[in-house]
C-alpha cells in the first residue's frame, strides 16, 4: 500500500502517495500554468521528461526545479508563477 505524504502547493495543502512527481501534484491542484515565459505566456508540462524545461515551478524556495522529475516529500513547499 502506498504511503500518503503531505506537500503544499501554493499554500495548499495537498495529499499525495510517495513517488509522486511535484508536476502531478500540482496537476492534481487544478493548476495547468505552472510558469510565465518571457513574454508572458503561461506554460506547464510538455515533455514530461525533463527536457523543455516548461515545468520549471519553485521548490523549497529554490526555483527552477523540473516538476517533471522531482519527487515529492513530506512537507516539501511547491509554488507556481499563478
Amino acid at each position: 500500500m502506498p504511503e500518503i505524504i503531505h506537500v503544499s502547493v501554493n499554500g495548499i495543502a495537498v495529499a499525495v502517495e510517495s513517488g509522486t512527481t511535484v508536476a502531478a501534484a500540482v496537476l492534481q491542484c487544478g493548476i495547468s500554468s505552472f510558469r510565465r515565459s518571457v513574454t508572458g505566456e503561461p506554460r506547464g508540462p510538455l515533455c514530461g521528461m525533463g527536457i523543455c524545461f516548461e515545468c520549471r515551478v519553485t521548490v523549497d524556495r529554490l526555483a527552477h526545479a523540473k516538476s517533471c522529475q522531482t519527487l515529492c516529500t513530506p512537507g516539501m513547499e511547491i509554488t507556481t508563477d499563478e
